[in-house]
């Protein structure tokens, strides 16, 4: 069956194996959208790649001119990028006098460099259509938690770039959003919700009583790159059951 690919979204998903990541992409593949899915394990990107029938690019996202390449042949390939989606990131729970230089830079790259590599190759993509760039930040990023002062000044970056970013390419038609989750049961978080006394903690600290599942954050992030969103921008959306500004009862 050909395919009219004037007619259908061009989207890039970066972190496309992880849980959030592909969840997303399985959701937009379900709408019809045509994909780059992006990420460093191969096998896992290929097996991923074939079910959706998307395209895939091997790369590490903290380096900035790989994300470009996969930019680049996202066009060579479609014509265009109507969006790019950045759903990398990592999760280190020590407090500061813990925390290595080698913890610290490497939570920096995963999460904040990333980021910035995603919105300077997106910037150069979409300047003449416009579209929509989502970042992830995290409810550590705006309520202080134990134990998160690394993650959460790295998670806090990104909405800083969010902002300027939003300002920056307004003139341009990019709106550049992000959530913020609270913790969300993906294969990056299974030492915490695996973890009876942890995942404990964690459900007396959200609000609603649950932590987070993949389609949670999906389903926003498939929300903000609809071009019905058209007037969205500058953004940070907190999908976190309550976390980051609601205190829960109680009694």
């Amino acid at each position: 069956m050909s395919v009219d690919k004037n007619k259908q979204p061009v989207h890039i998903i970066l972190g496309a194996t992880g849980g959030i990541g592909s969840e997303l992409s399985r959701q937009l593949a379900a709408q019809g959208a045509l994909l780059m899915l992006g990420a460093r394990d191969s096998e896992k990107l290929e097996k991923l790649s074939k079910e959706l029938s998307a395209s895939h690019f091997v790369l590490d996202a903290t380096q900035t001119e790989e994300v470009e390449r996969c930019t680049e042949q996202t066009v060579e390939i479609y014509g265009r990028v109507d969006g790019i989606v950045n759903c990398v990131g990592s999760v280190l729970l020590k407090p500061a006098h813990l925390t290595s230089d080698d913890e610290w830079a490497a939570t920096i790259a995963v999460n904040l460099t990333s980021a910035f590599a995603t919105v300077r190759a997106a910037a150069r993509a979409m300047r003449r259509e416009g579209g929509s760039v989502i970042l992830t930040s995290s409810a550590a990023a705006r309520v202080g938690i134990a134990n998160h002062e690394a993650i959460a000044a790295a998670k806090a970056g990104i909405i800083g770039l969010v902002r300027s970013a939003a300002a920056t390419y307004s003139r341009n038609n990019i709106r550049v959003n992000c959530v913020a989750p609270g913790l969300v049961r993906t294969p990056a978080t299974k030492r915490i919700t695996d973890n009876e006394m942890s995942l404990k903690v964690s459900l007396a600290m959200h609000p609603l009583g649950r932590v987070g599942e993949p389609s949670d954050i999906a389903s926003l992030m498939a929300w903000l790159l609809d071009p019905r969103q058209a007037w969205v921008t500058g953004q940070v959306f907190g999908v976190d059951g309550g976390l980051g500004t609601v205190h829960p009862r109680l009694a």
